[in-house]
């Protein structure tokens, strides 16, 4: 029997991920399922499974999930969930999993767990405030200031993705600024891969998909505007799958920022996540590391 002190999951519409982290914060072992449509408790079911799979292969001393959707992290309850998973909101993940393995569970959204995973690997290590914007199929934010995860009055600080980015009220954040906005747009007028797309915009070859990648970092760069005007961090990590591209979208983002602060306001450093794909998982047993 190999040992492994924590099992994390990183829970998602489409898929599963989980992983084994040791004592010194080494992942040793990655897999990956597909989310099944969420009927008759399939997901928990999924985690249950796989759960009782890996203990009777290692040593677990907790369990830790990343999720999607709007949690109670004392209950580890999911209290709210958009269409990505139906049938979600209610799920009880941490009370379920301790009484089926009487281990030790830990329940956080995805995106602070995205931050706590930077926080304690990544490139947050030596920072007290720290925002997280993570660019996706959706647009979340996450705040950590001096040793506590900011969650607003009621639970749902840094839904960043809500931000309205129009007078009327039609267009928000994520609308316009979602990798998914911009692969939405590079398609119907190119049907270019956002990845693609970039690269061609890195070599100025054509002018038109240019626009279109430098009129999407700006929309962007607005967001982080708002969000370095109204909670003021040490450090902002850009995160995601686009966050790939980076020092080439780090420098747009800041140069347009800083267009549009003057110099007094934008003190902010901001950075690209290291962990990637991986931050998930290891913020999902960041509260363990702190014991």
């Amino acid at each position: 029997m190999s040992y492994a002190n924590y099992l994390a999951f990183d829970i998602g519409g489409t898929s599963i991920k989980y992983g084994l982290i040791d004592s010194d914060k080494h992942l040793t072992y990655l897999g990956k399922l597909d989310t099944l449509k969420n009927k008759d408790n399939a997901i928990i079911n999924q985690i249950i499974n796989k759960t009782t799979e890996l203990i009777n292969q290692h040593s677990i001393s907790g369990i830790g999930i990343s999720t999607a959707g709007i949690v109670d992290p004392l209950l580890g309850k999911i209290l709210f969930a958009g269409p990505t998973i139906p049938n979600y909101q209610g799920t009880e993940l941490k009370q379920t999993l301790e009484d089926k393995f009487s281990l030790p569970v830990m329940v956080e959204n995805d995106v602070n767990s995205a931050l706590l995973g930077e926080k304690l690997v990544g490139a947050a290590q030596a920072y007290s405030d720290i925002y997280c914007v993570a660019l996706g199929t959706g647009i979340g934010g996450a705040h950590y200031n001096h040793g506590r995860l900011r969650r607003g009055h009621f639970g749902q600080a840094n839904s960043i993705g809500y931000l309205q980015t129009s007078l009327n009220g039609t267009k928000d954040y994520e609308q316009a600024a979602s990798t998914l906005s911009l692969e939405a747009k590079l398609k119907i007028y190119f049907n270019t891969s956002v990845p693609d797309a970039f690269e061609i915009a890195k070599t100025h070859s054509n002018p038109a998909i240019e626009d279109i990648i430098n009129n999407w970092m700006k929309m962007v760069a607005y967001g982080i505007v708002q969000i370095i005007l109204i909670a003021d961090p040490e450090l902002i990590v850009l995160g995601g799958g686009v966050s790939q591209q980076g020092d080439f979208l780090l420098e747009h983002i800041n140069q347009y920022v800083s267009e549009a602060l003057p110099d007094q306001f934008y003190q902010t450093k901001m950075v690209i996540a290291q962990s990637f794909n991986d931050a998930a998982l290891y913020g999902a047993v960041y509260n363990f590391y702190q014991i």
